[in-house]
């Protein structure tokens, strides 16, 4: 795995992808993947129908230097957007970890590639890392199980595209 550095935020390479910061022209493939309906819902903060507008605000946040939330772009060699992953910054050397995959990839392991990219890479320099992810999608659970996250118990969260809550699995992972 290679790492490098572009505008404060890390590049890491994977073996058959890269991830790398958002760039303003990922706009249409981000517009056309958030905006399914598929994603939206297995994610807590995609709405769906994606709002006008959503997708600008989305790299606006994603590019503020002030942002509490890294998030890279699964590119492929091409520099076609086959998902994103996050770390959004919490206190005390902790942060939470999110992801989605373009439904087009779904099953090829690029969620999981880039969960242990990340872990490895360890650019926060956490020291905990928690997830949540839905009970009716276990397979992001098995991304993480398999990744070491350890399961912590059930919960609740809303999510925008549903517009109610959905029950949660919670994770955790703790550096040594």
């Amino acid at each position: 795995m290679r790492v490098e550095t572009i505008s404060g935020q890390q590049v890491i390479e994977t073996e058959r992808f890269i991830l790398r910061p958002v760039q303003k022209s990922d706009a249409g493939q981000l517009r056309m993947y958030a905006g399914d309906q598929r994603v939206a819902e297995f994610t807590s903060s995609i709405p769906h129908p994606l709002p006008r507008g959503a997708t600008q605000s989305f790299i606006e946040r994603a590019l503020n230097p002030e942002r509490s939330e890294d998030v890279w772009i699964m590119a492929s060699t091409k520099d076609e957007v086959l998902g994103v992953i996050s770390l959004k910054t919490m206190d005390r050397a902790q942060s939470e970890i999110g992801y989605w995959v373009a439904p087009a990839f779904w099953g090829a392991g690029y969620a999981s590639e880039a969960v242990r990219a990340i872990l490895e890479a360890n650019p926060q320099k956490c020291k905990t890392i928690f997830a949540e992810v839905f009970q009716d999608n276990p397979a992001s659970a098995r991304v993480l199980t398999n990744a070491g996250f350890e399961y912590l118990g059930d919960a609740e969260k809303f999510s925008v595209a549903r517009n109610t809550s959905v029950a949660t699995w919670t994770y955790l992972l703790k550096y040594a």
